[in-house]
């Protein structure tokens, strides 16, 4: 039966970007087989990207000529959608083989659950369906008591009214599928915390140190500079409904609606917050610090990024040095698991860029999992990036784990409504999390600017 639901579940996910492949199909005019694997994809894309190179090829050679470049223009852009679609596809069927081999995600025996929560998951799911049948309350209760009991970490709840918490494989399985939707976690260090209070200590400078000789005076050196990080928290909320019929139905998997339903709209509304997020009851995002400045690690104050200047007023640079100073304007020590943060749209201007030799500076990935390169380094899409603009900063490059900070509360929270909405139950689940730039010598933007 789970194996017939997790089906029916993945099927619908599956028909949501079959669209996509039709994209793929369409700008070339021909009935191309359909996507079946990761392979099959990255096959594709290999192919699309070497039509698209020849493609940007004429399109420079006609410039150069002084020839017309509309139709070329026009076959460039169906083929950055062509590409843009088939990584989404090669995304999607990875994820989705990823939660077919993941264990616990689903209700799965593959990952050790001890039996005080397994009872109190099957309590918690009768509880959803039917919170005013007392047997079924008061099974949920002892089952959480058990639990209480067993483990001194549960997440604890006192009673309906005040919701009850998360079971803990429906909640693991909300935070696993929250990395793949919200890109900045997948990026970030992410700690679980007690307390709003949390703070680390950064060393911003190191110590001081001189050369002396056997019996020269040894002069006191500077102390390390000790930068105190503080997060701003908020809560993220989410509330599905559902009708009281579709809760009756035999064949509606409340466990996978929830998930689905949460991690949605939880995860994206993070995933804004973790870039642009005021602070205010929210993260504090990348982007939302102190204005960035030009200036280097050696000058510039802790807390402030570095910016380097595209070249040009309010479109992407003409040149590669920007994309250089960005590169090696990092520490070497932050290069080597840095990657790329951009949206799509610039991803199609990244695709056009060459090197001195006229070799493309943009690479598909060839190998499952991994993401596509600009310049050797690992491409993040997150469409919550600022567009080209005037001042904006469209593009960053960073080692992010060590250059932003993520901490979750312990525990997710639900609460049952019937009230409300008659005919309808709503479920309102809450989480606490906050986040902050960590070490801003980790991450480098490229502005849209002359200067």
């Amino acid at each position: 039966m789970k194996t017939t639901l997790l089906l029916a579940a993945m099927s619908a996910h599956f028909a949501a970007f079959q669209s996509k492949i039709a994209i793929a199909r369409a700008y070339e005019k021909r009935d191309e087989p359909s996507v079946k694997s990761v392979a099959d994809t990255l096959d594709k894309i290999a192919t699309a990207f070497d039509e698209y190179k020849k493609t940007n090829d004429a399109r420079i050679e006609a410039v150069k000529t002084g020839k017309g470049t509309a139709e070329l223009d026009a076959k460039l852009a169906k083929m950055d959608d062509h590409m843009t679609a088939l990584a989404e596809v090669k995304s999607k069927l990875e994820l989705m083989e990823t939660k077919l081999a993941r264990p616990g995600v689903f209700g799965s025996s593959g990952e050790s659950t001890s039996k005080e929560a397994a009872d109190y998951k099957g309590a918690f799911i009768n509880w959803v369906r039917a919170p005013q049948d007392a047997e079924r309350h008061q099974k949920l209760s002892a089952a959480h008591r058990a639990l209480e009991t067993r483990a001194a970490d549960a997440r604890t709840s006192t009673n309906a009214s005040g919701g009850f918490a998360l079971p803990e494989e429906i909640e693991r399985a909300i935070a696993r599928i929250g990395v793949d939707i919200s890109p900045i976690r997948s990026l970030a260090t992410v700690r679980t915390v007690g307390t709003p209070d949390y703070k680390e200590l950064i060393d911003a400078n190191g110590a001081a140190f001189e050369w002396i000789g056997e019996t020269d005076t040894r002069a006191q050196t500077n102390t390390p500079d000790l930068v105190e990080i503080a997060p701003t928290f908020g809560m993220a909320s989410a509330k599905p409904q559902a009708t009281e019929e579709s809760l009756d139905d035999l064949f509606f998997n409340v466990e996978d609606w929830l998930i689905t339903s949460a991690t949605e709209a939880i995860f994206q509304g993070e995933g804004v917050a973790f870039l642009t997020g005021n602070g205010t009851k929210k993260p504090t995002g990348i982007l939302a610090g102190p204005t960035p400045v030009v200036t280097a690690d050696a000058a510039r104050a802790f807390g402030t990024l570095q910016y380097i200047a595209g070249g040009q007023a309010a479109v992407m640079p003409t040149t590669l040095d920007p994309f250089i100073d960005m590169v090696y304007g990092l520490r070497s020590r932050y290069r080597s698991n840095a990657v790329w943060l951009t949206s799509k749209l610039i991803l199609a201007a990244l695709r056009k860029y060459k090197d001195s030799n006229g070799a493309y500076l943009w690479q598909p990935a060839v190998v499952a999992g991994q993401p596509s390169t600009f310049m050797g380094y690992g491409i993040v899409e997150s469409e919550d990036m600022p567009v080209v603009g005037a001042g904006t900063f469209p593009l960053a490059f960073g080692d992010f784990r060590e250059g932003y900070l993520i901490c979750d509360r312990v525990g997710m929270r639900m609460t049952r409504d019937e009230i409300t909405t008659p005919g309808y139950v709503k479920f309102y689940i809450r989480k606490r999390v906050g986040g902050r730039l960590r070490n801003t010598q980790a991450i480098k933007l490229l502005k849209i600017a002359a200067t």
